[in-house]
């Protein structure tokens, strides 16, 4: 008996991605006292408020099936939230609720690509992009953006792919790099997207986390809203990660297709997650700065410690939870740095290889343990990087 060509391949017959993550884990497991900043995962867990709204919920019933779309409230106050922060009129028809953004992220592609279809994504990106593409029988293709250009994808590399594609999915903030994509930046991308009939699909699940400049979402630029999904999540808003709620807002008649999608595959989240998740979007933006508040603090100690040194330098970024560091200097490559640093000092970071190729040479740095634990360690990684220069 065989499993499906699709299942086994879905990271392309390599890695995907962790290796580092899973070694890291394992030595905690033996006891070890790693520092872990590889995956984003709040070091303040979801606040108590939210927390009881959600035993509210379940303890006022709230626990059968719920509406496969999501609950109204909650597609209400999602579609009000893209109305008030995009200028776009979205209404709850323009939203599916879904388990987190990663099944937000499958919903969309499995919506706008045909078996054998290109699928395009901007190199570097999340490490699950190639598996989800394969996972809906599209065929993954990665449009390198360049560290010389500050990680800005250029149109013209996107326009070069285009030749049989479906479909393109961006990420800003954008993970791995924290880099935000500026206007002439996405506005080259909507016209690439005009021309070449390709459905944009904008991953948003860090938009709370804006430090420097703006966020702008594609879908609020002319001609944009009909052809663009865009994926969102409490995630990293809300510290919900393990709630696992999200949502896909686009064209009503693109939701209409997956909230079928949804009733073959999820058949929706439980309601009252959904009704928690209505509860912390009700409480507006200052739960969400109060949330946002560590990374801010974090990345300000960052740029401070690295501009004491010359060796390791820090992609120019303005959100998102992570930093970008070049450790090319060291003549290491990403993934070499990140292993020795693990084995050697007992801290965890992501090589830039499991992102992609276009960040060889980088390791990302999750900024998700205390202030103060995490000026210690990042001070030790740049100690190390002067240790292991060649």
């Amino acid at each position: 008996m065989e499993l499906s060509k699709r299942i086994t391949g879905l990271t392309g017959g390599g890695s995907d991605g962790w290796d580092v993550f899973y070694k890291a884990r394992r030595m905690v497991d033996d006891g070890l006292p790693v520092v872990e900043l590889t995956i984003g995962e709040h070091d303040i867990r979801t606040d108590p408020v939210i927390l009881e709204a959600m035993d509210r919920a379940a303890k006022g019933g709230h626990t059968g099936y719920a509406m496969i779309p999501g609950v109204q409230d909650l597609r209400t106050a999602v579609a009000r939230r893209l109305s008030e922060r995009t200028g776009v009129a979205t209404r709850p028809e323009n939203v599916l609720i879904t388990p987190g953004g990663q099944a937000g992220l499958f919903a969309a592609h499995a919506a706008v690509c045909d078996q054998g279809d290109r699928a395009l994504f901007i190199d570097p990106y999340y490490a699950t992009y190639p598996g989800t593409v394969r996972g809906v029988g599209a065929v993954p293709v990665p449009v390198r953006a360049h560290p010389e250009n500050g990680f800005q994808p250029r149109a013209a590399d996107i326009d070069a792919a285009a030749d049989g594609a479906a479909s393109l999915m961006i990420n800003t903030p954008n993970n791995p790099t924290g880099v935000i994509y500026s206007r002439a930046t996405l506005q080259a991308i909507a016209e690439v997207c005009q021309r070449r009939d390709l459905w944009l699909i904008s991953d948003e699940v860090y938009d709370t986390q804006i430090w420097q400049g703006e966020h702008l979402s594609p879908r609020a630029l002319p001609g944009m809203a009909d052809r663009t999904l865009v994926v969102g999540s409490m995630s990293k808003s809300h510290a919900m990660t393990g709630s696992r709620v999200g949502w896909v807002v686009g064209p009503e008649d693109a939701i209409a297709h997956m909230v079928t999608l949804a009733t073959h595959t999820t058949y929706g989240v439980p309601g009252f997650i959904q009704d928690a998740a209505t509860f912390a979007l009700d409480q507006g933006t200052e739960l969400e700065e109060k949330i946002a508040a560590p990374f801010r603090r974090r990345r300000a100690a960052a740029q401070a410690l690295i501009a004491k040194q010359n060796l390791v330098r820090l992609v120019p970024s303005g959100g998102a939870m992570y930093l970008m560091l070049d450790i090319r200097d060291t003549g290491l490559t990403g993934d070499a740095f990140a292993n020795r640093l693990l084995d050697d000092t007992l801290i965890a970071v992501m090589p830039g290889e499991s992102f992609g190729q276009a960040a060889a040479g980088h390791v990302r740095v999750a900024m998700t343990v205390d202030d103060s634990a995490f000026e210690i360690a990042l001070g030790r990684v740049l100690e190390f990087a002067n240790e292991v220069t060649a």
